[in-house]
């Protein structure tokens, strides 16, 4: 699939797409897998949630977020990977209230469905931040009123700042949209959409933010 936006580190290789959760887990040193079981934990998602995860990927958040749904309670992903698809299909081919949507997080869509929760993981930080908007509009879009918006990315903070190592690594692996992203106030940015009410938990040095805000 040919990329939209040349410079973005979130529209992935076939081969990435391919093998996400092993390139994960080997670019952390092992550390994905707890990080990110903690950072669904501190979601505190209510067993009647409905959730909808943007930018799902291959189903490993959602995966987790159903050890918290009580049975009849529905759990979405969306992705535009075929190669996320079916890796997802897979792991939840035998659950029912979990289901797929082929789409493009970035460009407005429509589901006819609103939820109590939408998440987005690692996704929003690398795309134009002209084309943030269309994220966030269509998560407020599909929110019900007083629902959760849920962003683990990264945090904001100074990359002049950190330690040498870690800068380099940053530098070398991020694509250049997320020396943007880091930059921005994004409670003010969401604020103005219509969210209100912040609550941020950190992680990895504090350099990773769950950064949770309600649709007013």
């Amino acid at each position: 699939m040919e990329k939209l936006y040349p410079d973005s580190g979130v529209e992935l290789s076939t081969f990435t797409a391919r093998h996400y959760d092993q390139i994960m887990n080997i670019a952390s040193f092992g550390k994905y897998k707890g990080f990110i079981k903690k950072a669904i934990a501190d979601l505190e998602i209510k067993p009647n949630e409905t959730i909808l995860d943007i930018g799902c990927g291959t189903g490993r958040n959602i995966m987790l977020m159903n050890n918290y749904i009580s049975g009849g309670y529905s759990l979405t992903g969306m992705d535009i990977s075929e190669n996320m698809e079916r890796q997802f299909l897979e792991k939840f081919k035998n659950n029912p209230n979990i289901k797929f949507v082929n789409q493009r997080i970035d460009q407005p869509f429509e589901l006819g469905q609103q939820f109590d929760r939408v998440f987005i993981s690692f996704v929003i930080h690398g795309f134009p931040h002209e084309i943030r908007s269309n994220v966030i509009s269509n998560a407020y879009n599909h929110l019900k009123s007083g629902g959760i918006f849920s962003i683990l990315d990264f945090a904001e903070f100074d990359m002049n700042k950190m330690p040498f190592h870690h800068r380099l690594i940053f530098k070398n692996i991020e694509c250049k949209y997320a020396f943007d992203y880091i930059e921005r106030d994004w409670k003010s940015i969401l604020k103005d959409v219509g969210f209100d009410e912040f609550k941020e938990s950190f992680y990895m040095k504090k350099y990773v933010r769950l950064l949770q805000t309600i649709k007013q």
